[in-house]
C-alpha cells in the first residue's frame, strides 16, 4: 500500500488491549470494591465493577484473544452466514505489539503506517456500570489515564498518539485532568457518546456547566475523538436489555 503513494497512511482508529493493572495500577486498593478490581469464577478472570462482576467482555485480561481479522467477512456482508460468536471463538496467546508500544512501532512499519491514534478497548465500555457513582468513575479512569501514560504515552516518538480517556461527570475533574494531558503531550482525548451522568442528574454535554472544559480544549486546539462505546442505550429503552449490548450477551438470529 504504501508504495502506491507518495505519502504512508495514518491510521486514525488503532486501538490496544489494556494490561490486566491498567484500570488499578494506579488506583487505591481500599477503593478497589468502590471501583475496580478482579476476581476469578471457575477458572476465569472477570472484573468487578462497582461491587458486580462485570460480564460485559467473555475474556478481559485478552489472553487468549480473537485472531486479528476474523470479522472481516461477516461485516463484509457475511457471505458465509456465518455467527459471530463461532468466529470469535479462534483465539491465539496475546501478542506482545498488543500491548507493548514498540512492538507496536515494528509492526506500523511492517503495514506502511506513518502514525496512529490510540483509543481504549475496556476504557469504552467501563463508564456505563459506574454510572451511578460520579466521584468513582473520575477515580478509575485517573487511574486509567496514569497507566496509559507510562505504558503507551500520549505521543510517543511522534508516531503513537494514545488518547487519554476524559468524562465529563465532574467538570473540575474533566479541566483539572485535560490539563494533565496537554501538560504531558497530549494530542487528542477521548470520550463516549452519551450524555455524563453527573451528580445532579444525567446533562447534555453541551450544557453551559461545562463551558470552562469546552473554553479550554478550544483554546488548547486538542481534538476531542467521541469514540463508539457503552452509551448506556439499553438503560434508556432504545433496546431491550442482554440484547446486542455489552452488558448482555450478543445475540445473533438464526440462519437463513
Amino acid at each position: 500500500m504504501s508504495a502506491a503513494l507518495p505519502y504512508r497512511p495514518f491510521d486514525a482508529d488503532n486501538h490496544y488491549y489494556e494490561a490486566t493493572d491498567a484500570f488499578t495500577r494506579h488506583l487505591d486498593p481500599s477503593l478497589g470494591s468502590r471501583v475496580i478490581q478482579w476476581c476469578e469464577i471457575e477458572g476465569r478472570t472477570y472484573p468487578v465493577i462497582a461491587g458486580k462482576v462485570f460480564r460485559g467482555v467473555a475474556n478481559a485480561t485478552f489472553d487468549p484473544v480473537a485472531e486479528p481479522g476474523c470479522l472481516s467477512q461477516y461485516f463484509r456482508g457475511n457471505p458465509n452466514g456465518d455467527n459471530p460468536l463461532d468466529l470469535l471463538r479462534a483465539r491465539n496467546p496475546i501478542r506482545a505489539e498488543y500491548r507493548d508500544r514498540d512492538a507496536r512501532l515494528a509492526v506500523m512499519d511492517d503495514q506502511g503506517l506513518d502514525r496512529v491514534w490510540m483509543f481504549p478497548t475496556l476504557g469504552m465500555i467501563y463508564e456505563e456500570p459506574l454510572r451511578h457513582d460520579p466521584e468513582a468513575v473520575t477515580l478509575l479512569f485517573g487511574a486509567f489515564n496514569r497507566w496509559l501514560d507510562e505504558d503507551w504515552g500520549f505521543a510517543y516518538r511522534d508516531r503513537i498518539f494514545a488518547s487519554p480517556y476524559i468524562t465529563l461527570v465532574d467538570c473540575g475533574w474533566a479541566c483539572r485532568e485535560l490539563e494533565w494531558a496537554i501538560d504531558r503531550g497530549a494530542r487528542t482525548i477521548v470520550m463516549r457518546p452519551a450524555a455524563p451522568t453527573t451528580a445532579s442528574g444525567q446533562v447534555s454535554p453541551a450544557d453551559a456547566r461545562f463551558d470552562p472544559f469546552w473554553a479550554r480544549v478550544n483554546e488548547a486546539g486538542i481534538t476531542v475523538v467521541v469514540h463508539a462505546g457503552d452509551s448506556g442505550y439499553t438503560s434508556h429503552g432504545y433496546a431491550r436489555d442482554g440484547c446486542c449490548s455489552w452488558s448482555g450477551r450478543w445475540r445473533t438470529s438464526s440462519r437463513r
